[in-house]
């Protein structure tokens, strides 16, 4: 008598550990893995690069534009006639002058290099965030693929071991050629279905290896644990992607900056004057002399309308943020959604899959005994086929959709304690 298909496929999915893994969560990979893969992401190094590039700018708006500027002339006059200062003369003029930011200026420039450090900072950490969304995305499609592939191949000894139960009793005449043909079929049938999953697991795990090269990969895929999070777990997750969201700090940050540049666009429409000191020799130095110099600019209609498109810009950044927020609570709501729909439909498909496996036995049963053809026990073993897959689809997907609440509650991968978003603030 055959083993059952529901013992067989049981034991496949005992294990959840393997090498490499010891420290990694059932199903999920080490997390050193994971940290040094987004490290390596090339989004991530950018974001990272544009931090530095945003600290430079405000250290260079904290010292500000102004530079001094040294003017100096030297020059020979003539002089011609009989009178007393006929002659050639060498004569020199020198002059140092700065631009000085009116008060209030030098404060909004920092408080604007502030800000862009807190956007640029955020970004990066948005950028970490999605780069584990597609790892963990990635991930799951592997996995996933790999436990239909397992799937498919049980189906394929099962099959198996019935063409050959078949062809014995065949041999024996308890059976007509016409069963051993139509179990050959079935045979058929499900190595053409474990060909096509084992080549959707290979395509999975390739767009794993080009996608993050550096990510070390176990030899063979994890399996797929069920779901097990609590109606409590999942709204505590929920909570926490509202206040731990980089990405809405980074557009409050951004709405601040912007606020801050109209507020420096409409002093600025008032133009810094410069100030300096000049000193003079004329006449090979008969005549000498120095004094204080100051030019104002007279601002106009460019720095009127400089001001103008500042504010709508700010405008526009307040609605931004606005959106983003929107946006935030949206995924927040639907990752929690997909979440309890993705753990409501496993159980529903395990609950399935055990009403298949009885009827597979009471069918199997009912053939040894001739009261049941082999078409119906063929029928059978596809719908348990069926149900398994969908199982293990089913665990997948709510897997996938807790991995995604995870990492967007900063949960899973980038869940450090003290990595609150960071605060829209300035610099000191």
């Amino acid at each position: 008598m055959r083993k059952p298909f529901a013992l067989v496929l049981a034991l496949a999915f005992a294990g959840t550990a393997f090498a490499g893994m010891a420290h990694a969560e059932p199903g999920l990979p080490d997390r050193a893995a994971v940290v040094a893969a987004l490290d390596a992401d090339p989004s991530v190094k950018a974001a990272l690069a544009r931090t530095d590039a945003a600290r430079a700018e405000a250290d260079g708006l904290a010292v500000g534009p102004h530079e001094v500027t040294v003017n100096a002339m030297i020059s020979r006059r003539t002089v011609r006639g009989e009178g007393l200062d006929a002659g050639s003369y060498a004569e020199f003029e020198g002059q140092v002058t700065r631009p000085i930011r009116l008060p209030g200026k030098a404060g909004l420039d920092r408080r604007i290099g502030g800000y862009g450090v807190a956007y640029a900072r955020n970004m990066a950490e948005d950028a970490r965030h999605q780069a584990a969304l597609g790892l963990a995305q990635g991930w799951w499609d592997w996995l996933d693929a790999a436990a239909q592939t397992t799937v498919d191949r049980q189906a394929v000894a099962n099959q198996q071991r019935l063409l050959a139960s078949v062809e014995r009793r065949a041999a024996l005449r308890d059976a007509s050629r016409l069963d051993a043909d139509q179990a050959r079929a079935a045979l058929g049938m499900a190595q053409t279905a474990a060909a096509r999953s084992a080549g959707r697991e290979a395509v999975a795990l390739a767009r794993l290896h080009a996608r993050y090269p550096g990510f070390a990969l176990p030899a063979v895929a994890p399996d797929v644990p069920p779901p097990a999070t609590s109606e409590a777990t999942l709204a505590a997750l929920h909570t926490r992607i509202l206040g731990r969201s980089h990405e809405l700090a980074a557009a409050e940050a951004f709405a601040a900056r912007a606020d801050a540049q109209a507020q420096r666009a409409r002093r600025d429409r008032i133009a810094d004057p410069s100030v300096g000191f000049r000193v003079f020799s004329d006449k090979g130095g008969l005549e000498q002399g120095g004094g204080l110099v100051l030019s104002i600019p007279l601002g106009g209609r460019y720095r009127r309308a400089e001001a103008d498109k500042a504010g709508a810009m700010a405008s526009a950044a307040a609605d931004d943020l606005a959106s983003v927020r929107l946006t935030i609570e949206e995924t927040a709501d639907a990752d929690l959604a997909e979440a309890r729909g993705a753990q409501a439909a496993w159980a529903t498909a395990r609950a399935g899959l055990e009403a298949q496996m009885a009827a597979l036995a009471k069918t199997r049963r009912g053939l040894e005994l001739g009261a049941i053809d082999l078409a119906d026990v063929l029928l059978a073993e596809r719908q348990v086929h069926e149900a398994f897959r969908a199982e293990a689809a089913a665990r997948a997907d709510a897997q996938r959709a807790l991995t995604r609440l995870r990492i967007d509650a900063h949960d899973l991968w980038i869940n450090d304690e003290d990595d609150e978003a960071a605060p829209a603030q300035p610099r000191p």
